[in-house]
């Protein structure tokens, strides 16, 4: 009798736990649908640490595409206006517009992949506590990291929408790494003329990066062993300032990215300063290799970004 009921309990709490993950992956197609396809615009907190940031975003679309408008608030003032295309970033204080061909078509927050299937090889995806979110009844989901690779996400969501309102990155203990949240959302009856950049006008000055497709394995550069779950998703050349080539590949598991920048010690006017630092979420380890400095800059912990920055290897090609 004891044994029997102890069967039907693990059977019963399996089926719960099965039915939880695929509720948790229905929410997240929901969540990827809307942000791809809604025309919305809101203001929203960005918190790392005790840095809080506000932001306001318009994003209309169409058939040629969508457009994005963010706008932020706070401090410093700066514009990031974004096509299907490009992205331009206008700084007002020195008068400059950074240009660069998009290589990421993820939409606003760009936190879910395509292939939403694969997210359940590196996390334990589950439903979370619901919330109330900006007037709006918000239901949510939790991505568990399987290992101490990379970080934790919850999720929360309109209920009828499905447009994501709230998101907070956690470490392995559950402490909040950063988040941000909706103070001010609205769906729809977009005017197009919300996400034009108000200079325009201005006659400042463009840096292009210049972003092209690359080939890095041909030049000689490897990153053996990536972390578990990683894989390559854009590999570029781009231009810092004005005059520097710089490569980069770009490493992600659905959620987190990696991206290993790598550039010719020659010509640099800054020293070089290895090792790790942090900011937030993202840590960032700088090391030699071959006269060239390789920067690793990842949405992951310390140790995960220090390992793939020492898996950069260089071959001179044969």
């Amino acid at each position: 009798m004891i044994r029997a009921l102890g069967i039907a309990l693990v059977f019963w709490g399996g089926m719960s736990q099965a039915q939880g993950t695929a509720d948790g992956m229905a929410l997240l197609r929901k969540i990827h649908h809307a942000t791809e396809n809604l025309s919305y615009t809101g203001t929203f907190v960005y918190q790392q640490g005790e840095r809080t940031e506000t932001s306001r975003i318009t994003r209309v679309t169409g058939p040629d595409g969508a457009i994005e408008r963010v706008e932020v608030l706070d401090g410093v003032p700066r514009e990031i206006v974004r096509t299907r295309d490009t992205v331009r970033c206008y700084l007002p204080e020195s008068q400059t517009v950074k240009l660069e061909q998009r290589i990421d078509q993820r939409a606003f927050p760009g936190m879910l992949p395509e292939q939403i299937a694969d997210l359940e090889r590196n996390y334990v995806v589950s439903r979370g506590e619901t919330l109330r979110i900006a007037g709006f009844d918000c239901e949510a989901v939790v991505l568990t990291p399987k290992d101490d690779l990379r970080y934790g996400y919850q999720l929360w969501a309109d209920v009828n929408s499905g447009m994501l309102l709230k998101a907070r990155t956690f470490n392995r203990k559950g402490e909040t790494i950063e988040q941000f949240t909706f103070a001010q959302f609205a769906i729809g009856n977009v005017p197009r003329d919300r996400v034009r950049t108000k200079y325009a006008a201005q006659r400042w000055r463009v840096e292009d990066a210049a972003v092209t497709p690359a080939n890095l394995a041909r030049s000689g550069w490897s990153v053996n062993g990536v972390l578990p779950g990683f894989r390559k998703i854009i590999e570029v050349t781009r231009r810092l300032g004005e005059t520097r080539p710089v490569s980069q590949m770009v490493y992600s598991d659905g959620m987190a990215a990696m991206s290993v920048f790598i550039e010719p010690v020659a010509g640099r006017r800054e020293a070089l300063r290895p090792g790790l630092s942090s900011l937030g979420a993202f840590h960032i380890y700088t090391r030699e290799v071959a006269n060239h400095i390789v920067t690793v800059v990842g949405e992951a912990p310390a140790a995960s970004v220090q390992r793939v920055a020492n898996q950069v290897e260089y071959r001179r090609p044969q």
